[in-house]
This record gives structure tokens, sequence and C-alpha cells, in this order.
């Protein structure tokens, strides 16, 4: 059966989605630069994705379907339910139904409703992508109106590490990928190196190695008004 999610999706996805915006950014950046260039070939049984010459162990998370405009995740799929090449988006069902989130728990979702179907689709498979807490996703195109997503689930490929030098372009670039929340984005992002935050309203601060503190200041209609860097013992 087919879930439609009308022309949005619901508030938990958005936050779900927010909260690894800017992390999910810089590491699909770091993805691509790992992956060379080169034409793409996959053996599913063997969960083997091959492009310009390297091979990475992969997990099917789902496929788009352009021509239904829809999208099913790779768990549900009829073909590939309970293989191994699937284990690890399955943990995106298991997420959604814990937590209430539709869009993560049902198998196949009517994206007819949006204006962008395709837009859609890569936002199940960024959000997916970040609570999974995998290094990135690859989309290929399958069949003339198939889209196959895939999570590498191989440690060859590098994690984004943390650069306070590019904090301030990190954060302020990430902010219009979901567009739900900047609040959610950049705690997340904090959240996900690991550094100490004091949430407060219309501000979070943050300490970052070498006794610096990342003081990101919000407006009243919630989006990023200011971001500065202070040392310990300075104003």
């Amino acid at each position: 059966m087919t879930t439609p999610v009308n022309s949005r999706f619901g508030d938990p996805f958005l936050f779900e989605a927010e909260r690894h915006a800017a992390w999910g950014a810089a590491q699909l950046r770091t993805l691509m630069a790992f992956l060379p260039e080169g034409e793409w070939s996959a053996d599913l049984d063997a969960c083997l994705y091959r492009q310009g010459g390297l091979d990475l162990r992969v997990s099917v998370l789902g496929t788009y379907d352009a021509a239904a405009r829809s999208w099913m995740w790779g768990w549900a799929n009829p073909g590939l339910r309970a293989t191994p090449v699937v284990a690890l988006s399955a943990r995106a069902g298991e997420y959604g139904r814990a937590y209430g989130i539709p869009e993560f728990a049902h198998e196949v979702l009517d994206l007819s409703g949006f204006a962008d179907p395709g837009r859609a689709a890569e936002t199940l498979a960024f959000a997916a992508m970040g609570v999974l807490g995998a290094p990135g996703y690859i989309g290929v195109q399958a069949g003339p109106d198939t889209r196959l997503f895939l999570l590498p689930d191989d440690s060859r490929v590098p994690y984004a590490a943390f650069d306070p030098v590019s904090l301030a372009n990190t954060l302020t670039s990430a902010t219009g990928l979901i567009g739900h929340s900047p609040y959610a984005m950049v705690a997340g992002y904090f959240e996900r190196f690991g550094l100490p935050q004091r949430q407060e309203p219309g501000r979070i601060s943050a300490a970052l190695p070498g006794e610096v503190t990342a003081v990101v200041e919000f407006d009243a209609p919630g989006r990023i008004a200011n971001i500065r860097m202070t040392l310990a013992g300075h104003a």
C-alpha cells in the first residue's frame, strides 16, 4: 500500500532532517571527493558497488519511481526484503516506528503532491543518512524512471571532520537545505561532534577545542542572525 504524504513532510520528519542538515551537507561533499569518477555497477547480492575501479560495500536505501512519483524503502522491496543488502536501511524503518515518524516507517510513499517529487526523494535519502549516521548516500539512475539510492557501509569512506575555521560558512550554507528549524540544525551539528552546548531561547553556545566558544544567535523568526567566536576569558 502506498502512503500519501500530501505536499509536505511532517514536522517530526523535518526536525530529524534538519538536525542532520549541516553535518550531512559536509559529509556528502566528503563522500563525493572520495569517490573516483567513472562508470558504476552494482552486485546487490554481494552488497557491492563499483565506481571508477573502487569497490564499496553498500546497503540499498530505497528507490524513486519517477513515473509513479513514489518512493520505496529498500527494506520494503519484495525482491530484497530481509536480505543482507537492506540490513542497514532497515534501521530507518525501525527508527520511524520507534519515534512515530511515518515517512521512515511506511514501506512506500506517494510523493505526487510535492512540487518536485525527485527532490522529495532526495530529502528522504538525506534524512535517512543522518539518522543512520551513514557516511553519505549515492544516487544512481538504474532505469529510465528508476533512481536507486545506496548507503555506503564501508569503513574506508572518510567522515567529515569538525573545522572551526569554516563553522560559520558550514552553518549558514546549510540553512536553506531543509528550511524547517535553523535552531535544530545548529544544535544537531554540535551534537554530532560531541561538543558541549548550552541552549537558550534565541541562542546556542558551544565549547570548541582550544578554549574557544562559538555563539550562534537567532532573530525573532528563528533565522541565524550572528555567529561569533570568543576565547576563554574574553567577552
